[in-house]
């Protein structure tokens, strides 16, 4: 009898194989790490054949690790980088180019150029988003114009596209051979191409960016049985769908108007939940489908994405050497009591929210002869905070309610130094669930509804539990007079290029 569920969480850098069992604990977990392509500068790339094959990898091994069999699993959830952009020949299941991945700038150019004929807020109305090279419509549309022969294909009809979410069922369904092309509302409100009332394809922005819509998925809910796996393995109901951030929403059962979590992976993102409707931003913020349960309604949520902040540590290691592993950086930063007056803005890709800065590049600030390796970890541990807190005073702002606590996971909450100064400069509690893997969490909560492995979402609540509660003891003045400090350093990274035509 099968008594488990599976989620794949294919992520910015690798893809892992959850195993849940009914309390949501982790039963097992495989994970493979895949290659960065850097082309020049600002170009960020993904070998779309990979992340296939390393899926097919963790899912074999998560089962074997834990002595099951494909049999035990009720069902399988999916969690993707959202806004990674990919085309591919229905035909011969082959990638057209590989992966834009959602840090690429490439697309620039074209941000500028339709801002310039209505400012970046021309579309927010329809799409909820910004004009930004972050989401999949215009980089879909930059594939479209430069690889050969793409356009042509895709108006006929022989060229597919999708986020990765849609590449894996397409895959796991049978590909060529009759796969799914199907994409869940959360990922489709990321490619500023759905229209976040009526949760279709919108023939103004299709037109607009010059987008076939024969070659897009279809959109389903995000808790829904969409069909069987035909590969690795032969009959296990795929079931749910979600962005990476809102299968953290809701893996947090972050279900209730207000409620808000924050990702620590390699960019931060902040959700709320805002209930039934969309909430508009005026700051900055973006608005965005936060999940759909099969013959309910949308929940809507606004957003706060921030492009680098685990990436910095890994920059810090990788680029400069300053530490040799990651787990290094709070140690590092713990050398020193405080960070020296050096501030790290790592607007490595611009800055999104709620800046939305396409020519913002990264900068050091406050550096004298007294600053060392220590003052610049911690800067760099700083710098995900002063983000978030960013984030979260525009998200008061534009939905009226204060949050009275932030829900946190990912990678960077075993960091306690970070979690405590999060605290501190948000002047607001900080937690950490007993699970901190929200993201796949999330996924398999999803497909288990669907398959009645879970009742309704008051099981999915009864199942999440604080580890730790982190409380603000910095003092008012304190915390006035570093984020002003931040903020006169962000100003000091905006316009450092100009935009590419």
């Amino acid at each position: 009898m099968a008594q488990y569920v599976g989620a794949i969480d294919q992520g910015t850098t690798s893809t892992r194989f959850i195993i849940f069992d009914r309390r949501g604990s982790i039963v097992s977990v495989a994970q493979r790490e895949h290659e960065q392509i850097y082309p020049q500068p600002g170009h960020v790339e993904h070998d779309p054949i990979e992340i296939w094959r390393n899926t097919g990898i963790v899912m074999r091994e998560a089962l074997e690790a834990a002595e099951l069999r494909p049999s035990d699993l009720v069902s399988i959830g999916i969690t993707n980088q959202r806004e990674t952009t990919l085309i591919w020949d229905r035909r011969t299941g082959q990638p057209l180019h590989n992966a834009l991945v959602w840090q690429d700038t490439r697309v620039d150019g074209l941000v500028a150029g339709f801002a310039r004929e209505g400012g970046k807020d021309r579309f927010r109305t329809v799409t909820g988003l910004p004009l930004a090279s972050y989401f999949s419509g215009l980089k879909l549309a930059w594939l479209l114009d430069r690889v050969p022969g793409a356009r042509a294909k895709a108006e006929a009809g022989d060229v597919l596209f999708g986020n990765i979410d849609t590449w894996l069922v397409w895959n796991l369904t049978g590909g060529t051979e009759g796969g799914l092309h199907v994409t869940d509302v959360t990922n489709a409100s990321r490619t500023q191409l759905m229209a976040l009332k009526t949760l279709d394809w919108d023939e103004g922005m299709l037109a607009a960016f010059g987008i076939p819509r024969a070659m897009l998925p279809r959109i389903v809910s995000s808790s829904e049985v969409y069909g069987e796996t035909r590969t690795p393995f032969l009959g296990i109901p795929i079931a749910g769908i979600l962005g990476d951030q809102q299968a953290a929403l809701f893996g947090q059962t972050c279900f209730r108007a207000g409620e808000a979590k924050n990702t620590y992976g390699t960019g931060c993102f902040v959700l709320m939940n805002t209930g039934p409707e969309p909430v508009p931003s005026t700051c900055g913020l973006v608005t965005t489908v936060g999940y759909k349960l099969d013959g309910q309604p949308a929940v809507y949520a606004l957003e706060g994405s921030i492009a680098i902040t685990g990436a910095l540590v890994q920059w810090l290691r990788d680029n400069l050497g300053i530490i040799r592993t990651s787990d290094e950086i709070e140690p590092l930063a713990r050398t020193v009591g405080d960070n020296g007056d050096v501030y790290f803005v790592p607007a490595f890709s611009g800055l999104y929210a709620p800046h939305w800065q396409e020519s913002a590049r990264g900068v050091i600030a406050g550096l004298t002869r007294y600053a060392n390796r220590g003052h610049i970890a911690r800067a760099a541990l700083e710098a995900t905070a002063y983000q978030t807190r960013e984030v979260l005073e525009a998200m008061e702002k534009d939905s009226g309610i204060q949050i009275k606590e932030l829900r946190t996971d990912g990678g960077m909450v075993r960091n306690d130094l970070l979690m405590q100064f999060q605290a501190d400069i948000l002047d607001v509690p900080v937690v950490r669930p007993k699970v901190t893997e929200t993201t796949a969490l999330g996924a398999a909560y999803a497909a288990g509804l669907a398959t009645g492995y879970w009742n309704s979402p008051d099981d999915l609540v009864a199942n999440w539990g604080v580890d730790h509660r982190w409380h603000p003891h910095m003092a008012k003045a304190q915390r006035n007079t570093l984020f002003s400090a931040w903020t006169k350093a962000v100003e000091r990274s905006f316009d450092w290029t100009a935009p590419r035509e």
